[in-house]
């Protein structure tokens, strides 16, 4: 009989990498606004991903609403800890939304909402990494609930996480232009993501080195058997996903730098889930303790082997029918 916390653990942790992987380059191509000037590179940009943006979203409801109700205590302590960059975020994610609607219905403002959708998309992608830095160095839990400081989340760590998670977010959005485009912002979008790729790899590296030095459990799962075997297959395929995005970036390659890149998030992720598990709150609370009841659980997981694949779908549809380069001459309305 499988245990229901663990199958909602997954449930919820592929709808945060769903986001993570989905979302992800449509806010790089936010940040990296500053670096494309031209009002046409910039229409270009927006319309690559302006009929997949809203539903990526999705996947960011879902996981934070499953969380809420599958793993009330750990929503309950994990939220006090990180209320500062989980509010900025959420307020970079509405001013980017409004942002990108506005830029298309101004002339005379359309500067403003340029930045705004750059500042935004920025904010959101950074909070995001600090509240996973600030998660993985440790959330301090007494008697059941947060027992820390209101500044507890920024440190050096959860900035450099920060840090490597715009970078990141760069490179996908980068890799995306480079998949929708074609012509100048193509060859420059084609540039930027291999400098963004050689930044990126230097933060996971640096994170990762840093990691197993903020708790024992860490360093363990890190370094001894049988913990040991995936922790080192994880480094030798992030290695192949290397290699396969400069050989895409300087072969001419469309869709390969682009998986890549996904394939360096997916596999960061993966690497996140070996040093947590079975923890929900590292060294604080297990999956199986943060969890609601069987009962609540089963419930629950009904609505959602309706949901999923439901938004699986439709995602999957959008992608489909919006395949292919965009045409620079065909705008967003």
């Amino acid at each position: 009989m499988f245990e229901l916390s663990f199958i909602w653990a997954g449930v919820i942790a592929f709808a945060v990498l769903a986001y993570v992987v989905l979302d992800g380059f449509d806010l790089g191509i936010g940040i990296l606004f500053p670096f494309f000037p031209e009002r046409a590179d910039r229409d270009q940009m927006t319309n690559s991903v302006a009929p997949v943006w809203d539903g990526n979203e999705t996947w960011l409801v879902l996981g934070g609403g499953g969380l809420m109700a599958v793993f009330p205590l750990a929503y309950a302590t994990v939220l006090p800890a990180l209320y500062v960059p989980i509010i900025l975020m959420l307020l970079g994610l509405i001013f980017r939304g409004v942002a990108f609607e506005f830029r298309f219905r101004t002339q005379r403002w359309r500067p403003v909402w340029d930045w705004g959708f750059a500042i935004g998309s920025i904010t959101a992608a950074m909070m995001q990494g600090i509240a996973l830095g600030a998660l993985v160095q440790g959330i301090k839990i007494a008697d059941r609930q947060y027992a820390g400081g209101w500044w507890d989340w920024l440190t050096p760590f959860s900035l450099l996480t920060g840090a490597a998670v715009v970078i990141g977010y760069a490179l996908l959005g980068a890799t995306w232009l480079n998949l929708k485009t074609a012509g100048p912002l193509q060859t420059k979008a084609r540039h930027i993501a291999l400098i963004a790729g050689v930044g990126t790899f230097a933060l996971i590296g640096a994170v990762s080195l840093w990691t197993p030095f903020l708790a024992p459990i860490y360093f363990t799962r890190w370094f001894q058997l049988p913990t040991l075997i995936f922790s080192a297959i994880v480094p030798v395929l992030l290695a192949g996903c290397g290699f396969g995005l400069w050989h895409g970036l300087t072969h001419d390659k469309h869709l390969q730098p682009f998986l890549s890149a996904l394939g360096v998030f997916i596999l960061s992720f993966a690497g996140i889930g070996i040093s947590f598990y079975p923890y929900i709150v590292p060294g604080a609370l297990t999956i199986k303790d943060a969890a609601a009841p069987d009962s609540s659980l089963g419930f629950l997981l009904t609505g959602a082997l309706v949901l999923v694949p439901i938004i699986l779908a439709y995602t999957g549809y959008a992608y489909w029918v919006f395949r292919g380069k965009i045409d620079p001459a065909e705008g967003y309305h």
